[in-house]
């Protein structure tokens, strides 16, 4: 389906936690039915929307945190400016901790007793309660698919689409679909024909990377295979082979710090790149203090996703976003596509404000919403419900990459750097 591999790819950091994606069972046709019989709120109430965030969890603090930042800086921005036809966006926050039981405590929170009229960038580690959320009918908007529940239930809409029916199992038949143009990028952009993939002795790395592997290889790469021992990994020795192997691109299914090792390791051993392959989720303007200690890699970073990079001030959409949120100490993709979740929420709502803005009508605007780009902000987003997978999917692809003093440099125009490449199944 479109764009999982870049879905894939975030969810690696996670997989290295042994922590796997909620999939949910189908559902009974009784839960997919419309109850419009709960009034909307007087039309002075302030709407009140909620974001959940694993903002603490195993991953790490921040691990979480952007799109929920992204999200927070749009609304205020909103109010400040009046709000939704005369109300005030209330946003409630949810922290669930990274875990099942704290997922389903926040939705129980947010839908059931704060009443909300839609979730909005939702970044969950165990999104437990997607089902809860579905039976709701509560909207849920632009959420970061970490797991498979935006390509299993009905009213639940992640920032990237999805292609599958969404009838309460994932994807098709329980096989998600994932793309290979990245790889066709590498290859046909940048001449690349040696690929490495660095993973961990650990199943759910070891299994991230055989996906990986498929992908480069039905592009035709030859692939080079690096596993390290999760708790005393060797970077150098994997450094030295890569330099002997004579590898154009590194690609990984290891952890933001094992990254960083990764990196130094093959500077100290002298291994020349087309490009050290990182994802979304690793966009970020930490880069240099992250890699500190590599400039080389650091300067060979790329960055692959669906949205217009967030250095590209040049585009007033991206400007309007860095001059919001200007007081954050950091910026990152993530920021920016909850800045544009909290923007398509915006829209909908605005569409409904005549007749009352209401879960159901939210939701109606949320299923039409087809070829949707928040401004120009991401790719054109579409939401079908294929009765069988693609064998093949047109996609487009957003590419930066890092250098010193400029910070990620994109890589042409978003919207026309794509490809037609074949869909891999993989189960979540």
């Amino acid at each position: 389906m479109r764009r999982r591999s870049r879905v894939a790819e975030i969810l690696a950091a996670v997989l290295l936690l042994s922590l796997s994606a909620a999939c949910g069972s189908r559902l009974p046709e009784s839960d997919f039915r419309h109850d419009d019989r709960t009034p909307p709120p007087p039309a002075s109430a302030p709407l009140r929307v909620g974001i959940i965030t694993s903002a603490t969890s195993p991953v790490g603090g921040s691990a979480f945190t952007g799109p929920r930042d992204g999200a927070q800086a749009f609304f205020d921005r909103l109010n400040a400016r009046g709000g939704i036809d005369g109300r005030r966006v209330e946003v409630r926050r949810c922290d669930d901790g990274g875990s099942g039981v704290g997922n389903n405590e926040c939705v129980h929170r947010l839908v059931e007793e704060d009443d909300v009229v839609a979730l909005v960038a939702t970044t969950a580690l165990d999104y437990a309660g997607a089902s809860r959320v579905s039976r709701a009918r509560v909207p849920d908007i632009g959420g970061q698919p970490i797991g498979a529940a935006y390509d299993t239930y009905p009213h639940l809409y992640g920032i990237y689409g999805s292609l599958a029916p969404r009838d309460g199992t994932p994807g098709w038949d329980g096989k998600l679909y994932g793309g290979t143009e990245v790889y066709r990028y590498f290859k046909r952009e940048h001449g690349a024909r040696t690929a490495a993939v660095v993973s961990y002795n650990q199943s759910a790395s070891a299994a991230y990377a055989r996906l990986v592997e498929r992908g480069l290889r039905a592009e035709g790469y030859q692939v080079v295979t690096e596993q390290v021992d999760f708790a005393l990994p060797n970077f150098r020795a994997v450094a030295a082979d890569l330099k002997e192997q004579g590898a154009d691109l590194v690609f990984d299914a290891i952890d933001a710090h094992g990254n960083a090792q990764l990196c130094r390791a093959m500077d100290e051993a002298g291994a020349d790149l087309t490009a050290k392959v990182t994802n979304v989720q690793n966009w970020t303007s930490t880069v240099a203090d992250d890699y500190k200690d590599a400039p080389r890699c650091r300067n060979a970073l790329w960055a692959t996703g669906a949205s217009r990079n967030f250095d590209d001030t040049g585009d007033p959409a991206v400007r309007e976003f860095r001059e919001a949120t200007k007081g954050l100490e950091t910026h990152s993709q993530w920021q920016l596509e909850g800045w544009a979740a909290a923007r398509w929420f915006t829209d909908a709502a605005k569409s409904c404000a005549a007749r009352g803005i209401t879960r159901a009508c939210v939701d109606s605007f949320m299923n039409r919403s087809q070829g949707y780009t928040a401004g120009g902000l991401l790719l054109p987003v579409r939401f079908a419900h294929l009765p069988e997978p693609p064998r093949t999917n047109r996609t487009c692809l957003s590419v930066a990459r890092w250098q010193d003093g400029r910070g990620w440099v994109g890589q042409g125009d978003m919207n026309r750097t794509c490809f037609t490449v074949p869909q891999l199944a993989y189960t979540p």
